[in-house]
Formats: C-alpha cells, structure tokens, sequence
C-alpha cells in the first residue's frame, strides 16, 4: 500500500513514487494500491517491466488527477483499459469525499460573505478594544438569502451543495449534460450554461475536467456573467483560465473568488491568481477531513479484500 500521493513539480519527487511501484511489481506482488493512478500508470506502462504478477491496482481516487491527465477513475479509461488487456483488474473508490466537499464549498462561500478570519484578526489586533461602537467591520457583509447560486456539474457533489445551499435561502439554477428532473423544484432548476452565467450571483464548479471543460471559465464566460459575481472551485484548476479570472478580479468585474484547486499543484510561484485581488485561495483540502479520510482507506480495503474473495467491486475496468 503506497501513501496518497499528489502529481509534484519535482519529477524525483514523481520518480521515487514510480520506482516504488516497480519495486513491487519486480517484487511479485499481486496487488498495487496506491493514491495517483497517473503515476502507476507510467510505471505500469514501462514495456520493459514483467508484469505477469500484477492482478489488480486499488486506486485511491474517484476523479481524474488535477493536471487533467487520465487516472483510472475519470471518464476516460484509457489507462485501466490497457490494464484489461494485460489482465489487471482495476478498482477505484467512488463517493468517499461528497459531502466533506460539498461542506468546504459553502465555507468558502461563507467566508467570502462575513470575511471570518479578517475580523477575527482584526480582534486579536486590538481593533474591537479601540472601537467607539460595539460593532465594526472591515468590509461589506453579504446575506445569501435570495440570491442565485448557479453549479455547474450536477453530479452528487454539485446535489449535495445545492441542499446545503437551499437552506441558506439560495435559489438554484443546475447546468449538467443530463437532467434528473426529480430534483427540480420551486428553488431549484437546470439551466443552459448561458443562461446560469447571466443569471446567477455566485457560481459553483462541480465538474470533472475534460476537453470540452478545459478553461471553462475564461474571459469570454465571464464576460456573460453578472457584475459582482463570485466564483467558487473545488473540482479542478484546470476548469479556470487563471489569468484572466485575475484580470477580472483586478478590474472589479468579478466581486470575489474561491478556489481549493489550482493549475498545477502545488501552487507555482509565479500563478496569476496569487497576484489577484479578493481571491482566497486552500491548498486542496475540500476532500480531506479525516472523516474522508477513513471511508477512502476502509473503502480501498473493502476493494482489495472483495478483489481476494473473487468478487471484486467498484472495477472500472470490465
């Protein structure tokens, strides 16, 4: 079992993990688990490595990696498809993280409203003990109630949000390839994208990155969407043209932003964003409460030990 592991800058850093898998397979082992399918996957790939051991990889993981490439849980499964062909079952491990990010989503928004940690700060600083009045603040405070909350990808995590959001008193507008119309009503309907750019106050990314949603947030999008708008990312940093989401933050156009994903992670020094006014930027821990976890790690088990029992589950590979 190898540790969770992120795609680095630092190619040793990528190598050591490689390594470590060709170290188990040179070993023998029947079972690789381990956290970025990506970087299996290149070790796996090596045409010089005798594979005939492997019979299953346990990916810890139910997305594609954050630099877009394919994992064995995206849409796209070339990788685990080229792992049928030699034999190798493939397993991920769906939903375990959905409502901790689904959470982490409206903490974003909700600091971006009330600014909690600012005013905390400004407290300990002194500034309250100073104050002629029993109350300040430091910047406008904004009430969600009413306004519209547009999510674009309507999976279980963008539902989850959207359940959350509705008992602030937000009204929804849900953009998805395809519509469950069961979940529609008086505070929640799908939209075309166009529509759900114009109209919505704070808008939402909940979708996977692909080709087709690579950028989706760039000047041209931003350009239909409301003055003042504020834009949440807890899915990928590749959905967001990061430059020119900073030029619109910068111009005003664009009120405030939240993002928990970025480009390339970890951060690089020179990303637009970190240049960007009202942008608050987490380094990739929606997912993370130990609560997830635990349920990643138990789940992962589950798949291995049902892989032994010859029933083996979640297999994206059949």
């Amino acid at each position: 079992m190898l540790d969770h592991h992120e795609i680095s800058e630092d190619e040793k850093d990528n190598e050591r993990v490689i390594n470590a898998w060709k170290f188990g397979i040179d070993g023998g082992v029947e079972i690789c688990a381990g956290g970025m399918a990506y970087l299996a996957a290149k070790a796996l790939s090596d045409e010089n490595e005798d594979l005939s051991s492997v019979a299953v990889v346990s990916a810890l993981g139910d997305r594609q990696d954050q630099g877009g490439r394919k994992s064995f849980t995206g849409k796209n499964f070339e990788i685990a498809n080229t792992a049928k062909k030699l034999g190798i079952t493939v397993t991920n491990v769906p939903v375990y993280s959905t409502k901790a990010v689904a959470q982490f989503t409206m903490a974003l928004l909700l600091e971006m409203c009330h600014h909690v940690g600012n005013h905390n700060n400004a407290v300990q600083s002194g500034d309250w003990t100073k104050s002629i009045d029993f109350s300040f603040w430091n910047t406008p405070l904004i009430e969600l109630s009413g306004k519209r909350m547009g999510i674009i990808g309507f999976g279980k995590i963008g539902q989850e949000t959207a359940k959350i959001a509705q008992a602030f008193g937000l009204n929804i507008l849900a953009y998805n390839r395809s519509k469950n119309m069961e979940l529609v009503s008086d505070t929640c309907k799908y939209a075309e994208l166009d529509e759900l750019l114009k109209s919505s106050d704070i808008i939402s990314l909940h979708c996977p990155l692909s080709e087709s949603t690579q950028g989706m947030i760039n000047k041209d999008t931003i350009s239909k969407m409301k003055d003042g708008v504020m834009i949440i990312n807890t899915s990928r940093g590749g959905l967001i043209n990061e430059n020119d989401l900073k030029e619109s933050l910068n111009s005003g156009k664009v009120a405030k932003a939240a993002v928990d994903v970025v480009s390339i992670e970890p951060i690089k020094a020179d990303n637009p964003l970190l240049k960007a006014k009202n942008c608050i930027i987490t380094p990739h821990i929606a997912w993370a409460p130990k609560e997830s976890r635990s349920r990643l790690m138990q789940m992962a088990a589950e798949n291995l030990d049902a892989y032994l029992k010859d029933s083996p589950i979640n297999v994206v590979n059949l």
